[in-house]
């Protein structure tokens, strides 16, 4: 079956750097668009970054731009997010989500999530 499973959440000073995966299994992820999306307590869920399906266009959020940058590793049928320099606001579970042609909030597949804390 298709599985989206997220790891690499955990507490994190500001300032500080995590990197976030997300394994694939069930399906080729080079043949979908693939991304993230973070949801903090009292707000709606919000795409941080997404990687297009066909040409690769690299879609990311005003308030991460500069600061993460997403990457696929097809041999290990993987997409990692990389977040550096992270501040509080920063702070939700942060999702993965596939889709077999667009990247939007209504994507095919999702994960379960992993949480990230930033705190001192």
């Amino acid at each position: 079956q298709l599985q989206l499973v997220e790891s690499g959440g955990g507490l994190v000073q500001p300032g500080g750097s995590l990197r976030l995966s997300c394994a694939a299994s069930g399906f080729t992820l080079q043949g979908y668009a693939i991304g993230w999306f973070r949801q903090a307590p009292g707000k709606e869920r919000e795409a941080v970054s997404c990687i297009r399906r066909g040409d690769g266009y690299i879609y990311y959020a005003d308030s991460v731009l500069g600061r993460f940058t997403i990457s696929r590793d097809n041999a290990k049928n993987t997409v990692y997010l990389q977040m550096n320099n992270v501040k509080p606001e920063d702070t939700a579970v942060y999702f993965c989500a596939a889709d077999e042609h667009l990247c939007s909030s209504a994507m095919d597949y999702w994960g379960k999530g992993t949480l990230v804390t930033v705190s001192s």
